[in-house]
């Protein structure tokens, strides 16, 4: 009777334990880190892999050590030259995986998400702040080293690596933006007709030598032709100089008989021997002597 009694006190208890064992199993990730409390009071470090605590007395906390991404969300900011810009930026960042990290991340900051946004939408007012907008705007790189550098020294102590900070966007008031898009459109149009005007230029240069080309070589035919003309001259002078010195009348006449010959006319010529001598040698005609003095009857 005894035994049957503690038998049956002993399965309940085994499945105390049972359950116990089973509600105290925690498994962490190899993307998370667990942090061990009893009584409120911080224990030790889990590891990914199997772990166990005493239910009830133990609780544990994991913490995600992967990069993570926060918005820090849209805000109007004035800029130096009092301009209203809204202005976004993300930030990412992760938990350290060390212990200590870990443990800073949890116990010296409250809310690691909410303060970096915070933190990061105050810098992000106290750079722009001191830009104008086009500068703001030309100078993104700038802004995020910057935002990035402050970020860092402000987090020392949160156990968290801020990877890197960029802009998402700086939005001028739409105003304003008309005005820079009309200005951007008068540039590259100004731009454009720039080209086009040099273009024009080369185009009418490239006229201007084909007709300086042209013109000298039309000066130089005609200077090729004077040149032909005054040596045909220079050779009638040095005919004229031989054979006509002192008798101008004689060279009259065998000018008229050179037209006539060039016209294919049939004429009589006296018969002066220097004369029929001259036409010879340069025509190589034999001039007919006169019917009166010949005794021929010309029919």
């Amino acid at each position: 009777m005894q035994e049957t009694h503690a038998f049956m006190w002993g399965w309940p208890l085994a499945g105390i334990i049972i359950f116990l064992f089973f509600t105290g199993i925690r498994i962490v990730r190899p993307t998370h880190r667990g942090l061990v409390e009893r009584f409120g009071k911080y224990s030790h470090f889990a590891n990914p892999g199997f772990h166990w605590i005493i239910p009830v007395v133990d609780h544990m906390y994991q913490v995600n050590v992967t990069e993570q991404l926060v918005n820090a969300n849209p805000q109007e900011i004035i800029t130096n030259d009092n301009l209203n810009a809204m202005v976004d930026a993300q930030i990412y960042y992760k938990v350290k995986g060390d212990e200590e990290s870990v443990k800073n991340s949890q116990y010296n900051v409250n809310n690691v998400n909410y303060q970096i946004v915070n933190l990061s939408r105050s810098t992000l007012r106290n750079i722009i702040g001191t830009l104008s907008l086009k500068s703001a705007n030309s100078e993104r790189g700038k802004i995020n080293d910057e935002l990035h550098k402050i970020l860092i020294q402000e987090t020392t102590h949160w156990g968290i690596d801020i990877v890197r900070a960029e802009l998402k966007e700086i939005d001028p008031p739409k105003d304003v933006q008309d005005t820079m898009n009309k200005i951007v459109k008068a540039e590259n149009e100004k731009i454009a007709a720039i080209d086009f005007a040099t273009a024009a230029e080369t185009t009418a240069d490239g006229i201007k030598r084909a007709e300086i080309k042209k013109a000298e070589g039309v000066r130089q035919a005609r200077i090729l032709h004077a040149e032909g003309e005054a040596e045909a001259i220079r050779l009638v002078n040095e005919a004229a100089d031989k054979y006509f010195v002192g008798n101008s009348q004689m060279l009259k006449k065998l000018e008229t008989v050179q037209s006539a010959l060039q016209n294919n006319a049939k004429i009589i010529v006296p018969a002066n021997q220097q004369l029929v001598n001259v036409i010879g040698d340069l025509a190589g005609l034999t001039p007919q002597r006169s019917p009166e003095r010949t005794g021929v009857t010309e029919k």
